[in-house]
């Protein structure tokens, strides 16, 4: 099948490559010029474990190619994506100016029938506008669904390869088994394929999210009563995930969630609740507890040095907003580091991936970091705040010699509490009691 997918970013650039993996003839289209050319030199504007070798071969057997021209790029193209940005706008709500302005493009430049297929993640009613569009301003008819993406970035090849479901709104079954059949080789172990209007297809995304969210904002408030009561809540965690009417995932506590997601379709999703005069408070309540939940790694560090925190240095470990990505958009890393620099206080920081984009932002203010041990060099603790593989098994006595003082702050909960009491380390983790370590 001839696809073109027009935006180049994790959603775009990752499903296109991987439907060009199974056969499929894929043009990938971005007005950004640098971005398009930065991938015809064979290298990625993201990182994504995998992808690297997974467009390498795909360019070469020539089923992928990149393209600035969206007129030329869907000349041929059965099916296309769009899957352009849709950020937060001020009030909340979701800026879709890229979105409406690629509709308008393509009802310029399509030339023939096709199914245009928005994956871009857009308000209830969204497909319904593009639709009314395409019927008053293109000659050719379009068939107009939408396949909203639950991609983790991190892991999103293999959410794409590997789909627990996939969701397609569309006004013709018609159009439905023609995206079955582009999805069947990924639906081969009997995953659903779920078919339903646009609207509902719109709505599940925003659903989908706000119950994860939903989840970690819970957790984490009772993390933080644990930590006021005396108890732990790993083992909290443990005593309720085995109820399979809970489960375990997304019961993490932590230093609160952000990315290009959760936090900005939650808005979204309030924005849209206000519009309908019933406001959905239980996501207010949500969006509230996780701002809190990003100042409390701040608190801890702040409680612990008290009036010695000026003038101190602190290393932290992990910037992006979750391991395996260099995203950082709304992380929590960021939110701690302000606060730092308006303590007065020195920061040094390390992350496998994200140091470029913190760079971007921070400049001189901070000291970068190539390793995790070099970031503790005449820091006065260190507080970690992303969950990257490599910071579980650390050297703790190494960590004591390169620490001026031995105390850590863990925002993800690594470290077992008798390890760190054995080690001599004061340690402040999230929902249990504190380890006082040896002064």
């Amino acid at each position: 099948m001839k696809i073109a997918f027009i935006g180049t970013g994790y959603v775009g650039l990752v499903t296109g490559t991987c439907f060009a993996d199974c056969g499929n003839d894929v043009t990938c289209i971005d007005r950004d010029e640098a971005k398009i050319a930065t991938l015809k030199a064979g290298k990625l504007p993201i990182f994504e474990p995998g992808l690297g070798e997974m467009v390498g071969r795909n360019v070469s057997a020539g089923r992928l190619v990149f393209t600035t021209s969206l007129r030329d790029g869907i000349q041929s193209a059965q099916v296309i994506f769009v899957a352009v940005g849709t950020p937060e706008a001020p009030d909340g709500s979701s800026d879709l100016r890229a979105l409406h302005g690629v509709v308008a493009e393509l009802a310029k430049h399509i030339n023939g029938p096709k199914i245009v297929v928005i994956k871009s993640t857009v308000p209830v009613g969204t497909n319904e506008v593009a639709h009314q569009y395409f019927q008053k301003n293109c000659p050719h008819p379009v068939d107009l669904c939408s396949n909203p993406e639950f991609l983790k970035e991190g892991a999103a090849i293999e959410d794409c390869t590997k789909p627990d479901r996939v969701v397609v709104g569309v006004r013709r079954p018609e159009v439905g088994e023609t995206l079955r059949e582009l999805y069947a080789p990924y639906m081969r172990t009997e995953r659903p394929f779920i078919i339903m209007s646009p609207e509902s297809a719109e709505m599940t995304k925003y659903v989908a999210n706000a119950m994860l969210a939903t989840k970690i904002s819970f957790i984490n408030e009772m993390a933080n009563l644990c930590e006021k009561v005396g108890a732990d809540i790993n083992d909290v965690r443990r005593g309720i995930g085995h109820d399979a009417r809970i489960g375990f995932m997304f019961l993490f506590p932590g230093a609160g969630f952000g990315g290009s997601c959760f936090p900005k379709d939650i808005r979204s999703l309030i924005h849209l609740s206000k519009q309908t005069g019933d406001p959905i408070r239980i996501m207010q309540a949500v969006d509230s507890v996780n701002e809190d939940q990003k100042q409390v790694l701040t608190r801890k560090v702040v409680s612990h040095f008290g009036d010695r925190l000026k003038g101190k240095t602190l290393a932290i470990w992990g910037l992006a907003f979750k391991p395996r990505t260099d995203d950082i958009r709304e992380a929590p890393a960021l939110v701690l580091i302000d606060n730092l620099l308006a303590a007065g206080a020195g920061v040094r920081v390390h992350d496998p991936e994200a140091i470029p984009n913190v760079r971007a932002i921070y400049g001189d203010k901070i000291a970068y970091c190539d390793k995790p041990y070099g970031a503790l060099e005449g820091a006065d603790g260190l507080v970690i705040v992303t969950e990257w593989q490599q910071f579980r098994n650390p050297d703790f006595e190494l960590m004591r010699r390169l620490l001026t003082e031995a105390v850590i702050f863990d925002g993800r909960n690594l470290y077992d509490l008798e390890t760190m009491r054995a080690s001599g380390f004061a340690y402040h983790s999230i929902g249990r009691q504190s380890v006082k370590g040896e002064r």
